[in-house]
């Protein structure tokens, strides 16, 4: 039986195969139900706070609303008016907001800070973004693909795009779920070393390829799934957008790519998405794009994360 009470969620390796597997089948219940008007208020009474440092519309909503649906109270925090801003420290304000709440979510830049929380909290921390990771995207992603392929293991995905926190998850994520990855980028835009290697691991024990290399069209031919994603993601300097620009152009995905997919291949996207920059509009809004149905499955994911772990 897995229980994951009590447990923080900062990295997608903090959860097993086994783990990641309860997550998926809890989030493909609720969806189920939620489809029938079913909420069940698995979380009634219980109150988490919610510090969003960064921009955001699909993690804020669909945290907000699956909590709303499970029956929780959630208090979202502007960072600029709390006592952070006047110089009290992450630890104190941890401390106090675990008297006051079961849980937090909080989408920051550093991991350093989720992981601070993590520490000197004893109720649950879910990262809901750092420069580092995105481990909740992930979740939903593999519950998307879950329903257009109904398996995840010995399927190909390439993915084109900064190599950045929703990366770094993929890398971590499916080699964990029996999947092959290939990132597709500049010659220099390299993953987080300890990431890799970690991933590298995974890939080794469970069998499945992962590679990191310059070539899209090569790499794409009968793949399952081409996921894109923004070329200058947030956090990054707004100088350096140019020259990204310039370096990522041979990345777009276009038509042409996705015919060397298979011919039932799925396109993904995280979003927000930069229509004729890294996705054109044809592809995104075409029939082989699963996008909408991806940001949907946010929430879900994210009700079987917070009802398992508060």
């Amino acid at each position: 039986m897995v229980n994951l009470r009590g447990r923080d969620f900062l990295s997608i390796s903090d959860v097993s195969k086994n783990e990641l597997d309860f997550i998926l089948e809890t989030a493909k219940n609720l969806k189920t139900r939620y489809k029938i008007g079913d909420k069940p208020k698995l979380l009634d009474g219980k109150t988490v706070a919610m510090i969003f440092k960064k921009h955001s519309t699909r993690t804020r909503l669909s945290f907000q609303a699956g909590l709303a649906h499970l029956g929780a109270q959630a208090f979202y925090m502007r960072p600029d008016e709390m006592q952070l801003a006047r110089g009290e420290t992450t630890e104190d304000t941890a401390r106090i907001i675990d008297g006051y709440c079961d849980g937090l979510v909080i989408r920051t830049y550093a991991q350093e800070e989720v992981e601070t929380y993590a520490k000197y909290m004893k109720n649950p921390v879910i990262n809901a973004l750092t420069d580092l990771e995105h481990p909740c995207q992930i979740v939903a992603d593999f519950l998307t693909i879950l329903e257009k392929k109904k398996r995840l293991d010995g399927l190909r995905m390439v993915y084109a795009g900064d190599v950045w926190n929703v990366c770094h998850s993929l890398i971590l994520g499916c080699p964990k779920m029996g999947m092959d990855l290939y990132v597709a980028r500049p010659e220099g835009y390299d993953p987080n070393p300890r990431i890799l290697e970690l991933a590298e691991e995974c890939a080794k024990d469970s069998r499945t390829k992962l590679a990191i290399g310059s070539g899209l069209k090569e790499a794409v031919r009968d793949v399952d799934i081409v996921y894109g994603n923004t070329w200058h993601s947030m956090g990054k300097p707004e100088a350096d957008k140019t020259k990204r620009l310039a370096d990522f152009s041979p990345f777009r995905i276009d038509n042409a790519v996705m015919k060397e997919a298979k011919h039932d291949a799925i396109f993904m996207h995280c979003l927000p998405a930069y229509r004729g920059e890294e996705v054109t509009a044809e592809v995104i809004d075409g029939p082989q794009s699963v996008v909408f149905d991806e940001g949907e499955n946010r929430m879900h994911a994210q009700k079987a994360i917070l009802a398992l772990l508060l």
